[in-house]
């Protein structure tokens, strides 16, 4: 990999229905040269593939937090089924694996059932996502798109209308809306050993005083280390970086840890990245059988 990847990789993490015209012209290479990278990245499956991430209150759901370490990834998952949908699982560096849980309701009572699931793991930390209160009005429509997106994110109009069966003026307004909704994320799967001589990672700073100008500090600081735009809860700010060596990465750790407004931050390094979707797959077929047009949660 180079520089060149690192951006691409970045701007297709943050928005992956991004055209190669578009990532080209905003790196300095032409939108050929864009694909042609694009396609060696999908070739040596540094991209494993395309996806959407939904965060889980869009369709109605909470979402859990775990962190655990000395635990087999299969293990945890099958516990984890036990209380809900795995939303994602990142085995990091060090036998620590993060993984999110979509729990449809009496959340508080499902942490403590995980807890005693788990009563034979060191469980780092185990709470519930605190949402940034965003809000979406996702219609069938918009389920549907989302259903036939999930196969391919960056599937043309055209070829979309045709399989969701609707017409491109529908699909197209739906697309906008769905683009423009901080809840839904056009992203992809990357394999972290892939990184050749670079190494991702992710702080996660736990913020004690204005959020947006404690993020603005960040941004000003470590942007040219940003692999994607950093995730923010109301309480809570995930930087997705990369360094080119650990003993960098340690530095920047600690840099950030020295942001005023950062009152604690945590480092990850993942191993590997799975996004799980049956969860959505679940909540899209069960809608289709419901009288209700509207679906309309409100993330708080």
């Amino acid at each position: 990999m180079d520089k060149l990847d690192l951006k691409i990789l970045g701007s297709l993490l943050d928005n992956c229905r991004e055209s190669d015209r578009q990532i080209g012209n905003r790196i300095g290479i032409s939108g050929a040269a864009v694909k042609s990278r694009i396609e060696k990245m999908i070739q040596n499956k540094m991209i494993e593939n395309f996806t959407l991430k939904i965060e889980p209150p869009v369709l109605g759901y909470n979402l859990i937090y775990i962190v655990t370490t000395g635990q087999d990834v299969d293990e945890i998952l099958k516990q984890v089924k036990l209380i809900g949908e795995p939303f994602f699982m990142v085995p990091c560096v060090g036998g620590i694996t993060v993984c999110g849980i979509v729990v449809k309701e009496d959340v508080q009572q499902k942490i403590e059932i995980m807890k005693n699931l788990m009563k034979d793991v060191r469980v780092l930390s185990i709470f519930e996502a605190v949402n940034p209160g965003v809000r979406s009005d996702l219609i069938k429509t918009d389920l549907e798109i989302i259903n036939q997106l999930m196969k391919n994110p960056r599937m043309k109009i055209e070829e979309l209308a045709k399989t969701a069966k609707l017409s491109t003026k529908t699909v197209a307004r739906s697309l906008k809306k769905l683009q423009n909704d901080e809840a839904i994320q056009f992203t992809l799967i990357f394999n972290p050993a892939k990184f050749d001589q670079y190494i991702p990672f992710a702080v996660l700073a736990w913020i004690d005083g204005n959020l947006n100008e404690t993020l603005n500090r960040l941004k000003k600081e470590f942007s040219g280390y940003f692999l994607q735009k950093p995730f923010i809860a109301k309480n809570q700010i995930v930087l997705f970086l990369y360094s080119n060596n650990i003993f960098e990465l340690d530095n920047i750790t600690q840099q950030v840890r020295m942001i005023r407004g950062v009152s604690i931050a945590d480092l990850f390094i993942p191993k590997k990245i799975e996004l799980p979707q049956q969860w959505i797959k679940d909540t899209i077929k069960s809608s289709k059988s419901s009288g209700k047009l509207h679906l309309m949660y409100q993330t708080n």
